[in-house]
């Protein structure tokens, strides 16, 4: 099993003071792995069991991994942010009365920036045969802000990625080397546009055909 070290940790968690987040989840899975999957962020059952990728969310990306041959020990997941990024909101409750909580949202540019290093250590030590990326955040986080999940889906893209070469940068650069991505919609997708289910199938079929002829 691969873990990033805990003076990185450190630096994530310091580095995302004063943001509206909470927690610190850390990634996990193999070296070398078969795929290196790219994510948003924590939710909140993610942030309670410190575990990427469980609930409804994870049940449905075990189901397409499961589709491929492929289990949570052959992948390593982890996120664009480590920490889960929230927003206060309200809920009524079913006796009535209002009560006040915490909803996810998505992470900022900002909030991406300070847990770039964490990402940029994975990708650089884990060196997977491919990246998967989970909705436009973590494909955003690699290849830039104009791409779309909803154009680019099930696509083999060979290219640089984005990283931050100094902890005082405020901007991304471009790697020397390219790598190999194929983006997909996040697994909870399939929940709020049950539309994009076909799509994501055919998707994973596409990175199972990959990954045979990359044997």
């Amino acid at each position: 099993m691969f873990q990033i070290p805990e003076s990185l940790v450190k630096l994530g968690k310091e580095r995302i003071q004063g943001f509206p987040v909470e927690g610190f989840v850390v990634g996990g899975g193999r070296q070398k792995p078969k795929l290196l999957l790219v994510g948003e962020a924590p939710g909140e059952f993610e942030l309670v069991d410190g575990i990427p990728f469980i609930g409804r969310a994870g049940d449905e990306l075990m189901k397409s991994l499961e589709s491929i041959g492929l289990s949570r020990e052959d992948v390593y997941m982890t996120s664009s942010v480590r920490s889960r990024p929230y927003r206060w909101g309200t809920k009524k409750e079913r006796d009535g009365t209002i009560t006040e909580r915490k909803y996810n949202r998505p992470p900022t540019q900002k909030e991406i920036l300070a847990h770039a290093p964490v990402l940029d250590y994975e990708i650089a030590n884990l060196e997977p045969k491919f990246i998967v990326t989970l909705g436009n955040i973590g494909l955003q986080r690699l290849l830039g802000k104009g791409m779309k999940v909803t154009e680019l889906h099930g696509q083999v893209l060979t290219r640089p990625i984005q990283y931050l070469e100094n902890l005082e940068d405020t901007a991304f650069q471009w790697t020397d080397e390219k790598y190999t991505i194929i983006p997909t919609f996040h697994p909870a997708s399939v929940f709020y546009r049950p539309s994009h289910r076909p799509s994501v199938e055919a998707d994973w079929l596409k990175i199972g055909e990959m990954l045979k002829e990359m044997k």
